[in-house]
């Protein structure tokens, strides 16, 4: 069977930094090809890629992944009837145990006002719960609704009823079950009470290594008092923090045929069903390729974008190309690594490609920079922009329906 695969392979440059520690504060790395390699974990990047969606979605569109998800359902309760809001965090508690058969509890951590006295204490989830906001929307249209106007205990009751209480859950969870937002549909979800509630991820994204041995450094430093006098001498404060720098090489996939399945088609007249899953597919694109975990910036502004992007639609299965660099990329005689990992790749994609019988797959390159030049005969050439349109168009392409 025909899949639709989108790969995603970038290089790029990043300059002292410290975007993602481990427990002792020191840059994460890991061995591979026998030598010690910059890392950035696929967490944090995800989790870069998510807050870049911020900039690029509509708030509908997007989810929320919290313990504090009776607080949220709340707010949404009382966005659609301000009257309730004093008994909104109830009826949330309520619908959302029906609805993913949780259990929710009040946090150990206490909670103060910004008065320093006692807040009224919430229920919140053991785990991160990931709900999309049209999820949200339509638990707290069923909680105002069997609540009859906001009445806690006539929500308990209906719930305990054996026939209505019935409707109500299957209503419940169905509410929580369909209209996944983009994140949940790329990211996927885990409901530790409800596996029937998971939603499998249409992404799989690797952690970036650097293409070369990466040592760590650290930066000593010291802080003056600013009110010192001049006679007095000394730092008003002294510390280290690690950091390295790196050429990286990420790589990420996106099954599209997933992505539909969590998405669904699109309902509206004016537009082909395919519309939701390309929209989300060139949102991915565009904001993995821009996004930067945020650790330590303010200390290196380390704000960097990737000097050479490849992307490739399969039809049969992802492929990383993270086997060109197994053997550690030298510095070049000028000091840098980015040309000599081009050069790699350039030669190292063809190869690969046509032993396994994958190069009809269509690919376009976007770069920046004389020292990528050797990509260019991997693929059509593009500009972020037309990359967006012409992998947009194509993953559409692919999704409409045979005649």
């Amino acid at each position: 069977m025909t899949r639709t695969i989108l790969d995603i392979h970038i290089l790029q440059n990043v300059p002292p930094s410290n975007m993602n520690r481990d427990d002792t504060g020191t840059p994460k790395s890991a061995y591979y090809g026998g030598v010690r390699r910059a890392r950035v974990s696929s967490q944090a990047w995800k989790r870069a890629t998510r807050e870049r969606f911020q900039e690029l979605l509509p708030p509908e569109e997007l989810g929320v992944r919290t313990k504090k998800v009776v607080e949220a359902l709340a707010a949404r309760i009382a966005a659609h009837s301000p009257a309730l809001a004093g008994t909104a965090a109830g009826l949330a508690e309520e619908i959302l145990k029906t609805a993913t058969g949780s259990t929710l509890e009040p946090p150990r951590r206490k909670v103060k006002d910004d008065d320093g006295e006692g807040s009224p204490v919430v229920a919140e989830s053991k785990y991160l719960m990931f709900l999309s906001r049209r999820q949200l929307d339509a638990l707290a249209e069923l909680a105002i609704e069997a609540s009859e106007g906001g009445d806690v205990d006539r929500l308990k009751k209906a719930l305990k009823d054996k026939e209505k209480g019935k409707e109500l859950k299957a209503r419940a969870r169905a509410a929580v079950d369909t209209r996944h937002s983009v994140d949940i549909a790329l990211f996927g979800r885990m409901v530790a009470d409800s596996a029937d509630l998971n939603v499998d991820a249409a992404t799989q994204v690797a952690h970036a290594l650097s293409v070369h041995r990466s040592d760590i450094e650290s930066d000593y430093y010291t802080a003056v008092d600013d009110l010192n006098e001049e006679g007095e001498t000394g730092a008003g404060m002294i510390g280290t923090v690690d950091f390295n720098s790196a050429t990286l090489y990420r790589y990420a996939a996106v099954d599209v045929n997933e992505l539909e399945r969590n998405l669904g088609t699109g309902l509206k007249g004016d537009e082909p069903p395919s519309t939701p899953t390309a929209k989300a597919v060139t949102a991915f694109l565009e904001a993995f390729i821009t996004s930067l975990p945020s650790g330590k910036i303010n200390s290196f502004g380390n704000h960097t974008l990737p000097s050479a992007v490849v992307v490739t639609l399969r039809g049969h299965r992802p492929l990383s190309f993270v086997g060109a660099f197994e053997e550690p990329v030298p510095k070049s005689g000028q000091g840098g690594f980015l040309r000599e990992s081009c050069r790699r790749l350039a030669a190292y994609v063809p190869d690969v490609q046509r032993q396994y019988g994958l190069d009809t797959d269509p690919t376009w390159v976007f770069r920046v920079g004389d020292e990528t030049r050797e990509l260019a005969a991997l693929g059509t050439g593009v500009t972020l922009t037309g990359l967006l349109d012409e992998v947009g168009g194509a993953v559409a392409d692919r999704l409409e329906p045979e005649a």
